[in-house]
């Protein structure tokens, strides 16, 4: 399998249609590694998420799903610049060898905000044509491809590797998922229909009285099943029932809001608020009018204030010349005799006689500067006037600013009064305000319903697998073999030669993961005589660490950073063992290692975990020494950059990393 394609549309962070070439390839290179930078919180599990929902629907393990239903987890994951009625869509496009044939898949899941059926609407094309049987059975179909019970071993993130490194024992889940990886289910199968077959026969084989008992023990175990479907029948309609009651009390809450409500609820505080706007607006009237009862509305006439200033000036410059013509005159005359006196040259004499003579001509002009005084104003009158001049403009900024308040004194009532008018009437308000309350009342009905309904129903299933167990050692400890004695040895012989093929079929399978195990690991450490094989429990599937003389190695004694990478190896060794040709995407996977355990995860493991290796990394992962590292040893097919904007909390995807 390789992915091809991923496309999202209006998902999580992403807004509109953002499209991820995921082919491990550039130009005609083959080249294993997709790598996607982004910070934390921008995106990167959203992708891993929406590879899951692609290939799964509604049984996507998705890591923001948690116990939400399906309905609503398709709602949270809508971007919220999403127009109403607007899609979110997923696409993901990839090839698969069926029957020797390269084959192409694109699955394509759409919504809508609040869909009326509660689902996504699955399209399935298979090179690029519809197949819509193919979307009706893609449940079962996908389980052929990629099962849901390994996807995880296959799709992971650090947290998990985290948790799987510090475990002594692995999960339930992750031990299901080996048994899957490596072909041990099918044993068991066999073994559980041989029990079956078994307990036929020997009710076949009991007495009348052993045969009421196993027959009253099976009458019950029917009961509790019939109760058991029953119980989950009434399962399915309470979570009907939550799911619709949790959409009636979004839209009672949406009506609340859109009707009113919650102005309404606020009105006392709207009419304060007017009440004080209403004040200032008198208040900024007020001081304009006191504005006006001074020297402002002179600012109406101030040319003609200009031109009496002129004018006076003129005429104050006139009188002062005339009040000394004629003391110049007399002292221009002394000052000739006296020149005069002096005897000198006659052209000395006529040059400062034409001075003069040119001083009076000019104090003459100043006489008749001005044609006609018609002001007559006084020195004192003049300054009020130069005063009143300068200090107007000021005067009329004061004013304009005066006005502007007012103004928006002004918008904001009318804003205020608009809300009071969009709050609904005390009698609607009080309508809409009981809906609400009813709607919520129903809700946490419907999720009492449902939580008592799923313990009920969980309690059932426990009490069928008591009675299976009392069933299984009644016929084991009661039923007496007689005429089918030769079907139940041959079931035995078949059961017990079923075990050891079980038990060799694991330990095979169990050595070979060890030796791989094993390999991947001392292909990883850098500490070659740490560790010098790994041993792995048939039953538990615990790892062992034994070193070069035979001893056992603890645990406890590696680092946070060891334990990582042996996670990481078992991850890979099953992955090799299981002959799945399969993707691997990891995110974050780099959290805890040191730089001498990082450089050798992404010089050995990054280019051969698999064919195509998509990384979801933050910066102080993969960092720039690293990136070169891969880009030097051409493991780099497609690099890819989250960038996300926290003003908005959008991200769009842009070609090329951090550098």
């Amino acid at each position: 399998m390789i992915f091809l394609e991923l496309v999202l549309e209006n998902f999580g962070p992403y807004c509109g249609r953002q499209v991820l070439n995921l082919r491990p390839q550039t130009g005609g290179d083959s080249r294993p590694i997709i790598l996607l930078g982004g910070m934390n919180g921008g995106g990167k599990t959203t992708l891993m998420d929406a590879i899951r929902l692609a290939l799964y629907g509604h049984r996507a393990q998705c890591s923001t799903r948690n116990n939400l239903g399906y309905s609503e987890f398709l709602n949270q994951c809508v971007n919220r610049y999403t127009s109403i009625g607007e899609q979110t869509c997923i696409e993901l496009a990839f090839e698969h060898i069926l029957n020797n044939v390269q084959v192409e898949f694109r699955i394509k899941r759409t919504w809508t905000k609040n869909p009326k059926n509660g689902k996504d609407n699955l399209g399935i094309l298979v090179d690029d044509w519809s197949d819509k049987a193919l979307a009706q059975i893609w449940d079962e179909r996908i389980e052929d491809l990629l099962p849901l019970g390994i996807s995880n071993l296959f799709l992971f993130d650090g947290e998990q590797v985290k948790e799987l490194a510090e475990q002594e024992t692995p999960t339930d889940g992750v031990i299901n998922a080996i048994k899957t990886l490596l072909g041990l289910e099918l044993a068991e199968r066999l073994a559980i229909d041989i029990d079956i077959l078994v307990n036929r026969k020997r009710k076949v084989l009991a007495d009348a009285q052993e045969l009421k008992t196993i027959e009253e023990i099976e009458q019950k175990l029917n009961k509790q099943k019939a109760a058991h479907q029953a119980a989950k029948k009434q399962l399915s309609i309470a979570q009907d029932n939550l799911e619709k009651a949790q959409v009636l009390h979004h839209q009672a809450s949406e009506k609340f809001l859109s009707e009113g409500g919650k102005i309404a609820s606020d009105r006392s505080k709207l009419e304060t608020q007017l009440n004080y706007a209403n004040d200032a607006a008198i208040k900024q009237r007020q001081d304009l009018i006191e504005s006006a009862e001074g020297t402002l509305p002179l600012t109406l006439i101030s040319p003609l204030l200009e031109q009496a200033r002129s004018q006076g000036q003129k005429e104050l410059r006139q009188q002062q010349a005339k009040i000394a013509q004629n003391v110049l005159k007399e002292r221009n005359q002394r000052l000739l005799d006296c020149i005069n006196k002096l005897a000198l040259l006659p052209e000395q004499f006529s040059k400062v006689k034409d001075f003069i003579e040119e001083e009076d001509r000019e104090l003459e002009r100043d006489i008749k500067i001005v044609e006609e005084s018609w002001l007559l104003a006084e020195l004192k009158v003049l300054n009020q006037l130069e005063g009143i001049l300068y200090y107007l403009p000021n005067e009329l900024n004061k004013a304009q600013e005066q006005i502007n308040n007012i103004k928006q004194q002004e918008e904001e009532i009318i804003a205020i009064e608009k809300q009071l008018a969009a709050a609904a009437a005390p009698e609607t308000h009080e309508k809409i305000t009981l809906e609400v309350k009813q709607a919520q009342t129903k809700l946490i009905q419907a999720q009492t319903d449902y939580e008592t309904t799923k313990k009920h129903c969980e309690e059932l299933a426990k009490a069928i697998d008591k009675t299976i167990k009392e069933l299984s050692e009644y016929s084991e400890q009661n039923i007496d073999i007689k005429n089918d004695e030769h079907i139940i040895k041959a079931s035995t012989k078949v059961q017990t030669t079923l075990k050891l093929f079980r038990e060799k079929l694991t330990l095979r399978k169990l050595n070979q993961l060890e030796t791989v195990v094993t390999e991947c690991f001392l292909y990883l450490l850098h500490k070659s005589d740490l560790v010098h094989r790994i041993a792995i429990d048939a039953k538990t599937f615990t790892l062992s660490l034994y070193d070069l003389q035979g001893k056992p190695v603890p645990k406890h004694r590696l680092s946070a950073g060891e334990k990582q990478l042996l996670a990481i190896a078992f991850l890979w060794a099953l992955a090799r063992v299981s002959g799945r040709n399969l993707p691997i995407a990891i995110d974050t996977p780099l959290g805890r290692l040191d730089s001498s355990h990082r450089n050798n995860l992404v010089e050995r493991y990054f280019p051969n975990a698999s064919h195509q290796v998509i990384l979801l990394s933050t910066d102080t992962e993969i960092g720039q020494t690293e990136h070169q590292q891969l880009q030097t040893n051409k493991a780099i097919a497609q690099e890819y950059l989250l960038k996300y904007s926290p003003g908005d909390r959008q991200t769009t995807i842009q070609p090329g990393y951090f550098w």
